[in-house]
């Protein structure tokens, strides 16, 4: 069954900066046909940190199935990747 809830989607990517990083996420997002909405990227010091809007509506997959993946795929990159739903990352960080 698919979440049609999940909606906006942030993902987190932090870890040491090795080729191919964003290739290998935006693959999974593609493949599973998770659309980008909004990326931003930093490198600080050889430390890689990547910030994602996504939009998980159209993808085939449900959101925890779609988080424990991308989990999986950051520790066979070396990176630590976390998903969270837009309104629980909004509520976790309002001032």
């Amino acid at each position: 069954m698919i979440d049609r809830t999940a909606g906006k989607t942030v993902i987190t990517v932090v870890g040491k900066d090795t080729v191919g990083i964003i290739a290998k996420v935006c693959t999974y997002l593609a493949s599973h046909n998770i659309n980008v909405l909004d990326i931003s990227q930093t490198i600080v010091q050889d430390y890689f940190n990547m910030m994602m809007i996504v939009d998980l509506n159209t993808s085939e997959k449900p959101f925890d199935e779609c988080a424990a993946e991308l989990d999986e795929l950051g520790k066979e990159i070396g990176v630590a990747i976390r998903c969270q739903r837009e309104e629980i990352f909004e509520m976790m960080h309002r001032i």
